[in-house]
């Protein structure tokens, strides 16, 4: 998740289950916005049938589907979204074909550096960009973690003779809803819901649904993971897609064997000794929040329903030994707000924060919930137990940069809230509430934070790691110690003026995080605190990376925990050109040890993540 901040990837929550419900109750709240033109022609449409269509592409066979493309290409409009040129390389590029093989530009890679892949997910929308609908009902607005999923792999083989074949290949992640855009229509179909004016997302999801089965498209854009020998493509709003790592083709969607039928978290978790899986999966109807262990050989699931009263958009999930972590912050998806003109997805910035402690296989009953301060997470660093405290280590923000700005900003300005809310030059105040936060610039700004929760106590400590000086986001650590006490933890650090100029987020720098190395120092309102050791490796003016991972040494289990490499996408934007960079994570601040030329730009994008070897099929 990089066309921002945070997320990357977060569609809309809504499923095929979720279907009848909403249909039921949308044509009462949408008559009243009908034109009296349009008002026949919606009863009719009242009277047709409606189902959960398994395989989006057959609702398109049948004479109704063939009224409602009619009816929708009579009445809606797609327009691009502009991009200024400071945007430019979020554009979308084009698939590139067959392998193509790399040189380093500069330097060399190690012969101790793993053998495997590097893949980061990212979107990359078709015709041409970002899109809105103008029609009777308004507008509404593709949203900036919206496009179709694009993998960029990088290759990394030894030859015979232990000499270094590298390789790159893109490819995009065909989906139900991709190749009915893509090969069977050619052109743009659903209908933008994430956005918009409230008449115009409610008609775009009502006509979306009845066309396609589907209220949203599967975009499957923000991550990639392995499991079991097998590597996903994955975005929350549903099931993950199986990638053959070789050729990046898409294989089939992972129901988990038929167990799971619900959205599948952007964020999966490996539980630290038995390589489970843990997940999540959140929906705009009950149940809200459902989360999920799957066995270490991908073939059975304990499932439990947590009982949520509210529908959140919860990006990211922790593991600890014993434990998972749940992340339940206010930004909500209220079908009831759209109905009566509000906002479908929104930062409730007066609403509750909570993060709650979970048995590996329990149920609702076995969480154990800590009220936190109000606040937004999208990522987690990492947990772990100590003593008799379970720490949970993310990054922390007072508002949500998804979907953006609120009702009251409005689409049209929504330039000037994220280049507003980007412009940490003056960000020295440590704003404790949601309260006054969009009073001054630097609003989006971003902490790595700490949360301790005492399992026999109750209580919370929570504090800031990280100063005012620099936003950081998307964090990594080493693999190895996932749900375990660790040393070290990584971040993508957000280039202020670039993201204020640009209005998009754009990171010019990586940083370090000595977690066991701390100092104390005075906040610009005289409180004292006491924060860790960061150390920066930045980039040359005017570069910016994203789908950073930490690669361990090959072999390396036993050594030090930065015994390894930092992987990361940098673009140049004044050559426009994409190379990939490996930094010695324990000679973190000097020049990166090797840089490899792509063939052609990478656009900016999310996660990514690196799949040795003896992990392919």
């Amino acid at each position: 998740m990089q066309q921002l901040m945070a997320v990357p990837s977060c569609a809309l929550q809504v499923n095929g289950s979720f279907q009848t419900h909403f249909i039921s109750e949308s044509f009462n709240h949408l008559k009243t916005s009908l034109s009296s033109a349009a008002k026949p022609l919606f009863r009719e449409l009242q009277q047709l049938p409606i189902k959960k269509v398994n395989n989006v592409s057959e609702t398109m066979k049948n004479t109704s589907g063939k009224m409602l493309d009619a009816l929708v290409n009579s009445m809606f409009k797609f327009v691009d979204q502009p991009l200024l040129p400071s945007q430019k390389n979020f554009a979308p590029v084009e698939e590139i074909g067959s392998l193509v093989e790399i040189k380093c530009t500069e330097g060399e890679i190690p012969p101790d550096f793993a053998e495997g892949v590097y893949i980061r997910n990212g979107n990359n929308p078709l015709f041409g960009g970002l899109k809105s609908a103008v029609s009777i009902f308004g507008q509404s607005h593709q949203c900036w973690v919206d496009g179709e999923g694009m993998l960029h792999a990088v290759y990394f083989k030894k030859d015979q003779h232990g000499s270094w074949i590298i390789s790159y290949k893109n490819r995009y992640v065909e989906t139900e809803t991709f190749k009915l855009e893509k090969h069977i229509h050619n052109k743009p179909c659903f209908l933008p819901v994430l956005q918009g004016d409230a008449s115009a997302v409610l008609a775009a999801l009502l006509l979306n649904g009845l066309r396609f089965g589907a209220v949203n498209k599967y975009f499957s854009n923000t991550n990639v993971f392995e499991h079991s020998g097998r590597v996903y493509s994955v975005t929350e709003n549903y099931l993950p897609q199986e990638v053959d790592i070789s050729t990046l083709e898409t294989l089939s969607d992972w129901d988990v064997n038929g167990t799971w039928d619900r959205p599948f978290t952007g964020h999966p978790k490996k539980a630290p000794s038995s390589g489970e899986l843990v997940i999540m999966g959140t929906d705009a109807k009950k149940p809200y929040y459902v989360l999920g262990v799957i066995s270490a050989d991908g073939k059975k699931l304990h499932k439990a329903d947590l009982k949520f009263k509210r529908s959140v958009l919860s990006h990211d999930i922790g593991v600890t030994q014993k434990y998972n972590v749940i992340i339940d912050h206010p930004l909500t998806v209220d079908i009831q707000r759209l109905a009566m003109g509000g906002q479908l997805m929104k930062y409730e910035k007066e609403g509750f924060a909570r993060i709650g402690v979970m048995p590996r296989y329990g149920d609702a009953e076995s969480v154990k919930w800590f009220e936190v301060q109000t606040s937004c997470t999208f990522h987690i660093l990492n947990c772990f137990e100590e003593g008799d405290e379970v720490v949970v280590r993310g990054c922390r923000a007072l508002t949500s940069l998804i979907p953006g700005p609120d009702d009251d900003v409005g689409f049209n300005n929504k330039f000037e809230w994220f280049s507003k809310g980007f412009n940490f030059a003056h960000h020295t105040k440590d704003v404790s509430s949601a309260d006054d936060i969009f009073a001054e610039p630097g609003y989006l700004f971003s902490r790595v934070y700490e949360w301790r929760l005492n399992m026999v106590s109750g209580k919370v400590e929570e504090k800031n790691l990280t100063g005012t000086e620099f936003s950081m986001e998307f964090p990594f650590i080493n693999d190895q110690v996932t749900g375990l006490k660790h040393k070290y933890g990584y971040t993508q650090v957000v280039d202020s003026m670039a993201s204020s100029t640009c209005g998009m987020g754009k990171f010019g720098s990586l940083a370090k995080l000595y977690l066991e190395e701390s100092y104390a120092t005075t906040s610009a309102e005289g409180k004292c605190e006491e924060l860790i050791k960061v150390e920066y490796h930045k980039f040359e003016e005017n570069n910016f990376c994203n789908g950073s991972v930490f690669v361990a040494r090959h072999g390396g289990k036993g050594m030090e925990e930065d015994d390894g490499w930092i992987v990361t996408l940098v673009h140049n934007e004044e050559t426009d050109v994409t190379q990939v960079h490996v930094i010695d994570a324990s000679r973190f601040g000097s020049e990166a040890i090797a840089k490899l030329t792509l063939p052609q730009r990478v656009p900016y994008g999310f996660h990514g993540t690196f799949v040795s070897m003896p992990s392919q099929s």
